[in-house]
């Protein structure tokens, strides 16, 4: 209660002062006697205190540092858009694009930028559904992931900054990243900064899934469980060439009818543990692609990897696989 009552009682005094340098600087403007520097120089403390009264509005305690306000203030307003002048206020400091830098590198708080979330949604790697409409934000602004903290972040970015400098093409420095990351939740901050700002890398990574099998998803496109604005590939493995011509709307569109489970024992993302052998959902063709079986609705279900590999060891047509499933072993 004490140091409530503290930082109560230095906003009023704050503002007490702000009100007086403001009296006199308002005294010297109407003064012929005064001179333009002595103008300025009078708004500098005024400059300094109003910096103070904006580093006091989070409650002090809460945090300390100009990275701890920046964190308490995006943590309070999770999945809304941000001004980059709000964080200018709350931290009091005019690098506070530096202590963004830190948190998303060093300490792994899921920052994205509103270049970042612009280039997702433009490729349709965002869930625009479940947030607010961010088809307008500016570079500067920022969005605060709800997917917590990763402990992981220190050792990625150095990952990061090796691969990035690699003289290779920007798809091969994702796919590379994605499979030194696979199963981990990657923000697409941290493939943009791969990428070197590339203005076309969410275009590659939905390349390397559509066109190149590899099993890379977003809330999106296949994984309604991520957090929206995060990637994971979920194994490294390609997918076989004919399945790779199906298109995500066909791809989700099977995994919604089959409630993102598997038809014959109902595993689910949620349900994943390091030890079960089911660590996927895959996609089987009732009438094989070899056979001229088409990419649509009807041919296509929902299946474990585990029991995905028990319908092609044991050969399994399309009848049998149908009356395999509808005895599910849940």
């Amino acid at each position: 209660m004490a140091k409530k009552s503290q930082s109560a009682f230095d906003l009023i005094k704050i503002k007490e002062d702000l009100t007086d340098l403001l009296n006199n600087f308002s005294t010297l403007v109407s003064s012929e006697s005064s001179d333009i520097r002595e103008r300025v120089l009078t708004l500098i403390p005024a400059f300094h205190l109003l910096r103070k009264l904006g580093t006091n509005i989070i409650p002090r305690g809460a945090a300390l540092s100009a990275r701890e306000r920046i964190l308490a203030y995006l943590q309070r307003y999770p999945e809304r858009i941000i001004d980059s002048e709000e964080l200018l206020v709350v931290s009091g400091i005019t690098d506070y694009q530096r202590r963004i830098r830190e948190l998303r590198s060093e300490m792994g708080w899921p920052v994205l930028s509103g270049k970042t979330v612009r280039m997702m949604l433009k490729e349709g790697e965002w869930d625009s559904a479940t947030t607010e409409d961010v088809s307008g934000m500016k570079p500067d602004q920022y969005f605060f992931l709800t997917s917590g903290q990763d402990k992981e972040a220190a050792y990625r970015w150095k990952l990061s900054n090796e691969i990035r400098n690699k003289d290779i093409s920007v798809k091969d420095k994702l796919l590379e990243y994605f499979r030194k990351n696979t199963g981990r939740k990657i923000t697409g901050e941290e493939l943009s900064y791969l990428a070197k700002d590339a203005k076309e890398w969410a275009r590659r990574v939905r390349e390397l899934r559509t066109e190149e099998g590899w099993p890379i998803k977003t809330k999106n496109t296949g994984n309604p469980e991520l957090p929206v604005g995060v990637y994971v590939l979920e194994e490294d493995k390609q997918a076989e060439k004919h399945d790779r011509k199906i298109d995500d709307i066909i791809r989700v569109a099977v995994l919604e009818r089959d409630d993102y489970s598997c038809r014959k024992c109902g595993w689910s993302l949620s349900m994943r543990r390091p030890e079960d052998p089911r660590q996927f959902l895959e996609l089987h063709h009732l009438d094989y692609h070899a056979d001229k079986g088409a990419n649509d609705l009807d041919n296509l279900i929902t299946i474990c990897n585990m029991h995905h590999d028990y319908i092609h060891k044991h050969k399994m047509n399309k009848a049998e696989v149908l009356n395999w499933v509808k005895t599910r072993e849940d």
